[in-house]
Formats: structure tokens, C-alpha cells, sequence
């Protein structure tokens, strides 16, 4: 039922949100509304005859004009001569959108690891499943199917995918150009927390199958698998890292996923990167095909030699994690190693500290072995 009274600023601030969203519209200037939103939100927004079609737009958040700068911004616009564009192409089509206004506001923001994940997701599925739609044309049910087509391969990158694509509507929305985001009702793939780490056997294991590696490429492979154990680096860090980011005993990562941070060396690590041939190319582990790039994110050998160390079930991140749990167990506080790991909280470290229940069951093992010496004693005195 359409709602209509006379707006005030007091009666602006009595509106209280509901369940759902809902729109109050004056009755002194036709057009002209508040829209409340569910989380308390409150804008103005007007209706204006675009074509053949009833358009929505927003005028600004109430808590930036009164309800005569509103009224007085409303009567402007439906004066407007309607723009021959606007009558054509009522809202934008995604790609054009998503690369213009989006980028231009967005991109500039982001780290370039961040850049190079979001172009990816633009070009490779994004783009590709709604750049030629007008925004208004893309509806909760076309969403839906991409990203359960998108999610039975790849259910991580499909919530990525699902974020960058709310986040670019909702920059749409805020331009005035829709007025709800038909991605919002859509709920990410659950995330599973993996607590797989490698014990010291497995360790041995897997050092034993990388020392057999004599080919260059799959030695250089193993020297990278290596660093990710030995540093706790993640791969990204490790597979573009550059010569000049090499200080002695520690790295000066430029570009790390939390921004700069330096990562200390231990000696087998520094044994490992004093090995790599130095080149022409800036980067320590360049592509065999153009040096000039850092290799490629792909490291083939990894499935063998897992498969052959018996630790088929373990990632490549999982040596990072390796690397928390090992610290966390030979008594390594846990913000000492949030920082070895540059997490931005100690909290995402916390995740480390119960992986040494095996230490903890033995040694309570031995304490009770001990008390029950110090019990028998007692029992012959």
C-alpha cells in the first residue's frame, strides 16, 4: 500500500526501519520520497518518466540535505530536459559500467595482487556472463545459476566472484542507476576451516622427494616449495618475489597481502635463495618463457611429488600453515607468530595454537608416567 505524507525533518527522523525496505512518498511534491532500508538507512529518492519506462533515482542520504533542499533538488531534476542517452539505455550495461565509473572509483584503491584477482574475475566471469546486460536486466535467478555453475568447480573463487559483482552493484545503486541489488539475497558457499598440517615424518618425507629433483626447472619448482615451508610465505610472495626484496637475512616483501612487511630468514632459507642463478631478470623465480615475468602461479610438480610423499591431501598453503603449527608447538608465542605470518590480527593465528594436541596428549602421557614413579616410591617407603 503506497504510503503518503507530508514530509518534515521531524517526521523524516520518526521513520523507523521494518523488516523489510519501504518507501514514503510526500504528498506536496509528486515523485519525491524517503526509501528506509532494513538497517536504518534513510534516502531521498523521486520517480521520474524515462521513455516508456518509470525510473527511481536517488537524490542523496537524508543526512546530508532537509526535506526543502530534497524538494527543491526533486522539481530541478523533473525540469530537466530528458537526456537523449537516458532514453536509449535507461541504466548502463554491466560492462560498461563495471569498466568505467566502478573502475575509476575503485580501482586506484586496491593493491595490485588485489587488481590482478578482481581483472581476472571481470574477464573470465564476470564480463563474460552479464557485460552485455543493462543493469536493471540482471535479476536474482540469472545470479543464481552463474554462481552455482561457477561454485561446482570453484566454490572459493565463486564467493570472491559473488562479492566483487555485489560490490560493483551497490556502487550502481548509489549512482542512482537501480534501486535494490538482485545479488543480495544469494548466500555464499559455506567455507570449511582446514587444520591440515604436516607432521615431522611427513616433513622428512616430502625433503626427501624434493632432493631427488635434478631437471632445472622442477629443482627451481623444488627450491620454491622449500621457501614456502621454511619462510611461511604465502605463494604469491614467493613465486613474484624480486632480487631486490632479498636483504641478507630477511625479505622486504613489497606487495604482501596485508602491505609491507619484512620476513626474517633462517639459515636453511638463505641457503635456498643464495642457490638461484642470478639473471637479468628482476625476479628470483622467472618464467623459462620470458624472464622478464615472475613464473607462473601453476607449480605442476607440486602433484608429484605429493603423490610420492604420501601427502596427497595437502595443499601448497597448507606448508604455510605447517610452518604456524611447528612454531606454534616448539613454544613460539602466538604474536610473535602473527608476525612471522603477517596476519593483520593476532586472532587469525589463534586458529595455530590447538594443532599441538598430539604434543600436548604425549606429554600429559609423560607427566603421568612421572606421577606414577613418584606414587610407587611413596607406596615402598
Amino acid at each position: 500500500m503506497t504510503q503518503r505524507i507530508r514530509l518534515t525533518d521531524a517526521a523524516v527522523v520518526r521513520l523507523r526501519p521494518r523488516e523489510r525496505e519501504y518507501t514514503v512518498w510526500d504528498s506536496r511534491v509528486p515523485g519525491l520520497g524517503v526509501r528506509v532500508r532494513p538497517t536504518g538507512g534513510k534516502s531521498f529518492v523521486l520517480l521520474r518518466d524515462v521513455g516508456s519506462r518509470t525510473r527511481r533515482l536517488s537524490i542523496g542520504p537524508v543526512s546530508t540535505m532537509t526535506v526543502a533542499e530534497a524538494r527543491r533538488e526533486c522539481l530541478a531534476r523533473q525540469a530537466e530536459p530528458e537526456p537523449e542517452r537516458e532514453k536509449a539505455h535507461p541504466v548502463p550495461l554491466f560492462g560498461e559500467f563495471a569498466s568505467g565509473e566502478w573502475m575509476d572509483a575503485h580501482w586506484e584503491r586496491y593493491k595490485p595482487s588485489t587488481r590482478r584477482m578482481m581483472r581476472h574475475l571481470l574477464d573470465k566471469r564476470l564480463l563474460p556472463a552479464f557485460g552485455s546486460k543493462p543493469l536493471d536486466r540482471i535479476d536474482p535467478a540469472s545470479i543464481a545459476r552463474w554462481f552455482d555453475e561457477f561454485s561446482r568447480t570453484a566454490p572459493g573463487n565463486a564467493n570472491h566472484g559473488l562479492d566483487l559483482l555485489r560490490q560493483i552493484v551497490n556502487f550502481a545503486i548509489a549512482r542512482g542507476h537501480l534501486e535494490t541489488n538482485p545479488a543480495r539475497g544469494i548466500r555464499r558457499n559455506p567455507s570449511t576451516p582446514r587444520t591440515r598440517f604436516l607432521s615431522r615424518e611427513e616433513i622428512d618425507r616430502l625433503f626427501d622427494v624434493l632432493d631427488r629433483q635434478t631437471r632445472k626447472t622442477h629443482r627451481e619448482q623444488a627450491d620454491i616449495i622449500r621457501l614456502l615451508l621454511l619462510t611461511g610465505c604465502r605463494r604469491g610472495e614467493i613465486m613474484r618475489l624480486r632480487w631486490c626484496e632479498v636483504d641478507g637475512d630477511r625479505l622486504l616483501l613489497a606487495d604482501a597481502k596485508t602491505g609491507p612487511r619484512t620476513v626474517p630468514l633462517n639459515s636453511r632459507a638463505g641457503n635456498v635463495l643464495e642457490r638461484q642463478p642470478r639473471g637479468d631478470s628482476p625476479f628470483v623465480f622467472p618464467s623459462p618463457r620470458d624472464p622478464s615475468r615472475p613464473r607462473g602461479p601453476h607449480l605442476g610438480l607440486w602433484y608429484r611429488v605429493r603423490r610420492e610423499a604420501g601427502i596427497e591431501d595437502v595443499r601448497l598453503h597448507d606448508l604455510r600453515h605447517t610452518h604456524a603449527s611447528h612454531a606454534v608447538m616448539n613454544g613460539v608465542p602466538v604474536p610473535v607468530v602473527s608476525r612471522l605470518l603477517g596476519h593483520s590480527s593476532v586472532g587469525m593465528t589463534l586458529r595455530y595454537a590447538h594443532l599441538g594436541d598430539r604434543e600436548i596428549e604425549e606429554a600429559a602421557e609423560r607427566i603421568g608416567i612421572a606421577i606414577d614413579a613418584i606414587m610407587d616410591d611413596r607406596g615402598r617407603s
